[in-house]
Parts: structure tokens; sequence; C-alpha cells
């Protein structure tokens, strides 16, 4: 079902505190356009991010969920991008098993200076939640 003219996709950014922070902050310093209806949390590192949290914010008024992961520069864990890895994939069954579209939830690296980056992947998920329109997952493993 298509969304109405109306809809207005709020997208929730979960960022990192040491590493892509900086480039999302670079992003509105630099005057780089990303949908206002976009708001922030800060996380120490990606892998610390629960496919349940995802999950919750999904079914608690978000359209949808960019993850801006640290990739290769986590200060804290050597093996951080796989951590994080295997956390989305759990998201993404969580998703499944809820009735909830995959394509509301993206995931990529953002370092200090991807202020671009940041702005086209929150945009691409802002146009992709705006065609699916409102959640319609009801959190509890079926579609309303």
């Amino acid at each position: 079902m298509p969304a109405s003219s109306d809809f207005e996709p709020k997208i929730l950014v979960i960022s990192t505190n040491l590493i892509s922070d900086p480039g999302i902050d670079y992003a509105g310093s630099a005057h780089v356009h990303y949908p206002s209806s976009t708001r922030m949390l800060r996380f120490p590192c990606s892998s610390m991010v629960r496919p349940e949290f995802i999950l919750h914010a999904l079914t608690h008024g978000f359209s949808g969920v960019f993850v801006a992961a640290d990739g290769g520069d986590c200060p804290f864990l050597r093996d951080c991008s796989d951590r994080t890895a295997r956390r989305m994939q759990r998201a993404y069954a969580l998703l499944k098993e809820h009735g909830i579209e995959e394509g509301r939830l993206r995931m990529a690296g953002i370092c200090s200076v991807c202020s671009d980056a940041f702005a086209k992947n929150v945009k691409t998920l802002y146009d992709a939640a705006k065609r699916m329109g409102p959640v319609r997952g009801n959190g509890r493993g079926a579609t309303t």
C-alpha cells in the first residue's frame, strides 16, 4: 500500500561517539542536506546496538533505522565489524518475524569525513520508508 503524500518518515540514526559522529557533525557544519525528521542516538560502539532495540524503534514511531557503523576503525574491539554484522543479521531476522519490511533497516560504515555518504544513506532510507508508508508490523509476529 503506497503511503499518502503527507506521510513524513521519522528516521533514527544510531551513530558512534568517536567514529561516525564526527562525520555526521561535519554534514551539519558543511550544510549537507538530509531529511529534517532524522533523529540521532549515540553509542560508544556499533556492536553494542541490540537487535531488539531496532525492533522497538520501528514499532514505536520510527519509520527507518540507519546504523552508522564503526567499520574497521573501532577503537574498542578488534572484531567490531563481525560483531556488528551478527547483530544486524539478527535484527533483519527479527523484522521478518514481526512482519516489518527489511528495507526499513540500513547500515553502512561512516567515518569522520563521510558527510556525503551519511546524507546519501539517510536520504535513501527516508525515500524507501516514504514509499513503504507507516510501519505495519505489530511487533508481535504478524502484520496488521
